[in-house]
């Protein structure tokens, strides 16, 4: 299977002009993600065949790296505001290589923990610090007429579905040798990133200014608009998590096995790394921000509905999967317009000089919605009701979060 290319737009065809530090974090994203799943993927089997650890255990560290990565998004983007995006991100490429690297040698339990939270931490460094740098630049594009910002963001969404996509890959090429080769194949990428951006990051980045940490809390908590916009953002997260929940207990029903689960995760990726800077261009062309949202969140719902309505037929075989491969793709649409949308929008409803904050606590305050919503979805889905109930309940998720939409 060939590699899909990200080809970053000129402005001679119509796309936007985008400045080497744009590039250059834009690239980041696909990096990060290249070396991140070339390892993920295959952690959950190697601690349980390699290490040796009970399934409750291998959820308890796979759930630690949730905690330390997304709930610590916020830590992350505050540090960058304080003290610029240059010695977060290093700090962060730092912290990931020596993670990876200790897990390919680790074996005990302790240290296999140690190495997780390492692992994620870095990332609560280095992604919002990157993210709010890049939304900020899109920003100033925008403003100085050379660009939408909401395709700049599409763009970094682009990059980083791809890195998704190829680092399986190389992860289960690499697997054929053992799982340190994966592991410290993903430390050497992030030490190639480390020494480029040691290279080519700016020590002072124009327009970005330092701010205290204090008091920034405060204000973010009693941002109604901004927490409106985390709430329904964590909403489409919660909905778009059943791609690893609610969707494997579907394929195992229809098909009587999870063979054809990695079909439908490429078909996810590739829709992405295909379409989303096409339906990104149309959607900017006629909607708003919240228009364009609010019809992600209702293609998200159409998704759930498609597999409760077919749910009572209890059709199997390769029919079966048919309302579950809609349910992929009507995810994935709905994804491809509020993802890149809200990203956009955080810089309008973010106080001055504390864009890393606002884009740190998108990631926590959402990651805190998953959490405690996947939490009751598995709940729901093993009660034994009818079967299309539980997904009538997933559909209204988003349908609910319309009504948190900020009004501007």
């Amino acid at each position: 299977m060939s590699s899909p290319t990200i080809r970053l737009p000129r402005a001679e065809d119509g796309g936007t002009r985008l400045t080497p530090l744009l590039r250059l974090l834009i690239l980041t994203q696909l990096a990060f993600n290249l070396g991140f799943f070339a390892v993920l993927p295959f952690l959950a089997e190697h601690l349980g065949r390699a290490v040796g650890m009970a399934g409750w255990l291998i959820g308890f560290v796979l759930g630690l790296r949730t905690f330390s990565q997304q709930g610590l998004f916020v830590v992350g983007g505050a540090l960058a505001d304080r003290y610029g995006i240059r010695p977060v991100v290093l700090a962060g490429c730092a912290l990931r290589i020596a993670g990876f690297g200790w897990l390919g040698f680790a074996r005990q339990t302790w240290a296999v923990i140690g190495a997780v939270l390492l692992i994620g931490f870095a990332a609560a460094l280095f992604s919002p610090a990157v993210e709010s740098e890049v939304a900020r630049q899109a920003v100033a594009l925008e403003t100085a007429g050379q660009g939408s910002r909401t395709r700049v963001l599409a763009l970094f969404t682009v990059a980083g579905q791809a890195g998704a996509f190829v680092g399986p890959l190389l992860g289960a090429l690499l697997l054929a040798v053992d799982f340190r080769a994966v592991c410290l194949t993903g430390a050497g990428i992030f030490f190639l990133v480390l020494a480029g951006h040691a290279r080519l990051l700016p020590q002072h980045i124009p327009g970005r200014e330092r701010t205290r940490i204090k008091g920034g809390m405060r204000a973010l908590l009693h941002n109604r608009p901004f927490l409106g916009l985390c709430c329904a953002y964590g909403a489409y997260l919660l909905a778009y998590n059943q791609l690893y929940l609610a969707l494997p207990a579907e394929v195992e029903r229809a098909a009587g096995s999870q063979a054809p689960l990695a079909w439908l995760f490429a078909l996810s990726s590739l829709l992405v790394v295909t379409a989303q800077l096409p339906v990104t261009r149309w959607a900017t062309a006629r909607l708003t921000p919240r228009s364009a949202m609010l019809a992600g969140l209702l293609l998200i719902a159409a998704g759930f509905l498609t597999v409760a309505a077919a749910r009572p037929a209890g059709r199997t075989g390769a029919t079966g999967l048919l309302p579950a491969a809609g349910f992929v793709v009507l995810l994935t649409l709905g994804q491809m317009l509020v993802a890149p949308v809200a990203r956009a929008w955080v810089p309008d409803l973010a106080e001055e000089g504390r864009l890393g904050l606002y884009t740190g606590a998108l990631s926590s305050a959402s990651g805190l919605i998953v959490l405690l919503g996947s939490a009751a979805t598995g709940t729901l889905l093993d009660a034994g009701l009818p079967p299309a109930t539980p997904w009538l309940a997933l559909a209204a998720v988003p349908l609910a979060a319309i009504a948190l939409l900020p009004r501007r």
